[in-house]
């Protein structure tokens, strides 16, 4: 077996196993790093931590009962058209700005966060219960900062953190985490300025770094296999205090708004 050259690029990424059903008020930062400990992948200094925004949901009090909700007329007509649980419909609603699409049984809505999805980010599944929807966390910046804290805390090292959802992307089939928070990195990495390998000078080209770390994350954290967060080592990201609103386009830039 040949050994790679020593400057080719190379990316490790860890599936965490082991992490039990989460519950409203746990120590998420302590429950991973057991857990990666327990399965001899701990987290070492400029990892980056990548996790679902279910466990976060669940661990902040934001998985909560459909009777939350009293369905208001439009949820109950909607619903009646489309099939749902009208009061699944008015959880969307409320956890929405604005309704940007309405067609074929689907809601895409723009959060209060300013993220533009299907119904809001919310869901029934993997919640822990047949009567249990999950929302979205309140500030996922927040509470990316909150777990880089913790590891920060129990470990004396400083990692990223990035919180990922599923979305589906307009003109394209299927899903793909993306990043709905983050804490220690930048989110996008400009090119501006800079020259291709023909001396031509970049203008617009900025990859969206969160994203492409979040969707990478998916591999490992199949939505069936039960794996809500992995480590991503090697990575050489710019570290700041960057911020997931970042990634999200204004809405006078917004060619389909």
């Amino acid at each position: 077996m040949t050994t790679p050259h020593p400057y080719a690029p190379e990316l490790r990424l860890f599936g965490i196993t082991g992490i039990p059903q989460v519950q409203n008020g746990d120590d998420l930062a302590a429950l991973i790093v057991d857990a990666a400990e327990g399965q001899h992948t701990p987290l070492l200094d400029g990892d980056i931590l990548i996790v679902t925004q279910r466990i976060v949901s669940k661990a902040e009090g934001r998985v909560v009962p459909l009777d939350t909700f009293q369905p208001s007329p439009f949820a109950v007509q909607w619903g009646a058209q489309v099939g749902h649980d009208p009061r699944q419909i008015e959880a969307v609603l409320q956890e929405s700005k604005r309704i940007v699409r309405q067609a074929r049984g689907v809601l895409i809505t723009e959060t209060h966060h300013g993220f533009i999805c299907a119904n809001a980010g919310v869901d029934l599944s993997n919640t822990g219960g047949a009567n249990l929807i999950s929302l979205l966390p309140l500030d996922p910046d927040a509470s990316c900062i909150r777990l880089r804290e913790g590891v920060r805390t129990r470990l004396g090292i400083d990692v990223a953190v990035v919180m990922t959802d599923t979305f589906g992307r307009a003109w394209r089939e299927g899903q793909t985490n993306v990043a709905i928070g983050l804490a220690g990195m930048r989110a996008l990495r400009s090119y501006a300025g800079m020259h291709d390998l023909d001396g031509r000078e970049l203008r617009v080209t900025m990859p969206a770094v969160a994203d492409e770390v979040a969707a990478a994350s998916g591999l490992v954290m199949e939505k069936l296999a039960g794996v809500p967060a992995a480590i991503m080592r090697g990575l050489d990201y710019e570290r700041g205090e960057g911020s997931a609103r970042e990634l999200v386009r204004p809405f006078e830039r917004d060619l389909f708004p």
